[in-house]
């Protein structure tokens, strides 16, 4: 048994107090993860974004809602875990400006300028002590496979969850996994519950002991 934290769903990056960036990741990967995580026979920890789901009654569930504070949890958890799926999407950049009060129209054009958020999965991953492992996952519009493996590298990730933005609010998943020598272990298309049994599979094929 494996004690397994994962991360799930979007994050928020707010402008002012009512309006914010975000992206349209419903957490259902996630759940899936966790799901078959438990069936497995493992415990489960998730930190997620603000979603419309619900997890299952088994994991113990955290709610964040900005990235600096998904890494925060992350950075807090993990010590205590096995592994980490990086199965949520970050809000990639923020506002350098987040203004205090409700941005007023005034009929001129609204510029925006924004900087990266901490990237979750790197940081945590840079952190692994021995016998760790964190898998990530890398959703690309272009050269999937080639900028997954650029992002499993960089990010020093075990195993590399290679999806398209498909994926994104569906009940359904298509994925490659794959491992840092770019070798596939599997494809795998079906229903997120489908492809979260197959990534469990590789974990426990690739990256648990005995």
């Amino acid at each position: 048994m494996a004690r397994i934290l994962i991360t799930s769903g979007p994050t928020r990056q707010y402008l002012d107090p009512v309006r914010y960036l975000t992206n349209a990741s419903s957490g259902r990967m996630g759940s899936a993860l966790a799901e078959s995580a438990l069936q497995a026979g493992h415990q489960v920890t998730v930190i997620t974004g603000p979603v419309g789901i619900e997890y299952p009654s088994g994991a113990n569930v955290h709610q964040v809602v900005t990235t600096q504070q998904m890494l925060e949890a992350a950075e807090q958890l993990f010590p205590m875990h096995d592994g980490l799926i990086g199965a949520a999407a970050p809000c990639d950049y923020m506002p350098q400006k987040i203004h205090t009060e409700k941005i007023t129209k005034d009929g001129r054009p609204l510029q925006l300028e924004l900087i990266e958020t901490p990237d979750i999965v790197a940081t945590v991953a840079s952190r692994k002590r021995a016998g760790q492992w964190v898998v990530g996952f890398a959703l690309e519009t272009e050269d999937q496979r080639f900028r997954a493996i650029v992002k499993m590298q960089r990010k020093c990730c075990d195993l590399m969850v290679s999806n398209s933005p498909t994926a994104i609010d569906s009940d359904d998943n298509e994925v490659e996994i794959l491992t840092p020598d770019s070798l596939t272990l599997a494809q795998v298309s079906g229903t997120k519950l489908q492809v979260a049994q197959a990534i469990i599979k590789a974990i426990h094929t690739r990256l648990l002991p005995g």
